[in-house]
């Protein structure tokens, strides 16, 4: 069984970790000889240019997943993407893979794509995996289930008023649900024309940020079943940011110009409102603008907030007054929450044919003390 999913397995220490992350990373750079990175440029420029390529070929020559989602039952799904290293445009090649709660491979497939292409992005749900629309329409949205068996998915354009276990699969360009009980993409009902960013916890509640063009400040608005169950103004001089919410925790990440300088967060479904300025979180360091900005709640209400390919800090405990930052086995170019659990992915910035020390997905599942590496 893969330590990433066995039930109840003790994980392993940080240094642990990484003394794994630097065993496993050894045919990466400074560990390659000439043959071998000749060997390896030799089968990436292949299989870029192969109409039908094998997904093992995909994964190994990625090195790293570019996403992560887990659906109900625990499984995962993993998506790999090989691009063309010298140039932006160009044959690429595109692979998922499923992992069973076992930890087993359960299904895989790849395909021939092109570099400039939009990656494909997936949401676990009940029952499997939906796929994101690619495009700004609902087409392209299909379901797979935890077997990898694609399934159709009906799509329509009439409103629907969200219910528990509905998921927001676009946030914009359109707005998108998922309702999983009738495998069906719509908009949802009632949502405000001047909303910029959505959220839909597991009660079917609709958040938004509403920034008008008028002087007025931003407002978050919640929303279940049509009806309007209130609204709280960002506060001045900030603009709202990204947006989430589970579990009755609703956060929203507050912006002044260029930077991110802190939170607005709720923990009692909205009842009161709590501005987040310091809490441990060194915000002056995140140096990316408001547009990297990972921003997360876990299932017990905690926050993670950071920035791609930079610094975390997850919250001491549900009330999200107090962060601590993260401590990660190696940089992480993308991390995740499903669940209580942290996803970690290290990869390379931009393609390349050599792998990054301590490449892969790694995971945690006690607030990042520990993580562990998927082999």
């Amino acid at each position: 069984m893969s330590p990433l999913t066995e039930p109840g397995r003790q994980t392993v220490g940080l240094v642990a970790a990484v003394s794994a992350a630097l065993a496993l990373t050894a045919c990466g750079p400074g560990g390659d000889d000439g043959a071998s990175s000749a060997d390896r440029e030799a089968k990436y420029r292949r299989v870029i240019e192969e109409p039908h390529p094998r997904p093992a070929d995909v994964i190994e020559l990625a090195g790293a997943p570019t996403g992560v989602v887990r659906a109900g039952d625990g499984s995962l799904l993993l998506t790999y993407d090989v691009g063309n290293v010298e140039d932006d445009e160009g044959p690429a090649a595109a692979a998922w893979r499923i992992i069973g709660p076992d930890g087993a491979t359960v299904a895989q497939h790849a395909e021939h794509t092109d570099a400039e292409a939009t990656p494909a992005a997936y949401r676990g749900v009940t029952g499997g995996f939906v796929r994101v629309p690619p495009g700004e329409g609902a087409e392209g949205a299909y379901a797979l289930d935890v077997r990898g068996k694609r399934q159709k998915v009906v799509i329509t354009g009439t409103p629907l008023r969200t219910r528990p276990g509905d998921v927001l699969l676009a946030e914009l360009e359109p707005t998108l649900i998922y309702r999983t009980a009738t495998r069906t993409v719509a908009p949802p009902a009632g949502v405000p024309e001047d909303a910029v960013r959505f959220a839909v916890d597991e009660r079917g509640t609709v958040w938004s940020l509403d920034q008008s063009l008028t002087e007025e400040p931003d407002h978050v608005l919640w929303q279940r079943d049509g009806r309007t169950l209130g609204s709280t103004a960002v506060p001045e001089p900030y603009a709202g940011g990204v947006l989430v919410a589970r579990g009755g925790t609703a956060a929203v990440s507050l912006t002044r110009g260029e930077s991110v300088s802190g939170l607005l967060v709720t923990t009692d479904s909205g009842e009161h409102w709590r501005t987040v300025l310091g809490g441990g979180v060194a915000w002056r360091d995140l140096k990316r603008g408001p547009e990297s900005l990972v921003l997360e709640v876990l299932a017990d209400g905690r926050l993670l907030v950071g920035e791609e390919g930079g610094r975390y800090w997850i919250a001491d405990d549900h009330t999200n007054r107090a962060f601590h930052q993260l401590k990660t086995p190696t940089p992480f170019t993308s991390l995740t929450v499903h669940g209580k659990t942290l996803y970690g992915i290290a990869d390379a910035m931009t393609a390349t044919y050599s792998l990054v020390q301590g490449e892969g997905l790694w995971m945690s599942r006690d607030g990042g003390r520990d993580w562990r590496r998927r082999e």
